[in-house]
């Protein structure tokens, strides 16, 4: 029994030492996949920061608008719509 097995390490330890090369290849092929994976998603992500950070600046100049007199001001505008053109205020801008 004992030659029976031992016989059998002899062919298994080539087949384990030409059956490591391939794995090291599909091993690396998953390593640079990864690698492509890792690097799409920091670039999206920063893509999404980016977006994020301008839809802030966005939300802080609405929110600036609606609490720094933003209805006066727009009050103010539509006034000015309101005056003749023959008023000095107009004349002078022209």
């Amino acid at each position: 029994m004992h030659d029976h097995i031992a016989s059998w390490i002899w062919v298994l330890i080539p087949l384990a030492a030409i059956g490591i090369a391939p794995f090291k290849m599909w091993l690396r092929v998953k390593e640079r996949q990864l690698d492509g994976q890792s690097s799409l998603a920091a670039e999206k992500a920063a893509q999404y920061a980016s977006r994020v950070n301008e839809l802030e600046q966005r939300v802080r100049v609405l929110e600036r608008i609606m609490t720094d007199g933003g209805v006066q001001t727009a009050a103010q505008i539509e006034a000015l719509r309101d005056v003749p053109a023959s008023s000095p205020l107009t004349e002078r801008v022209r």
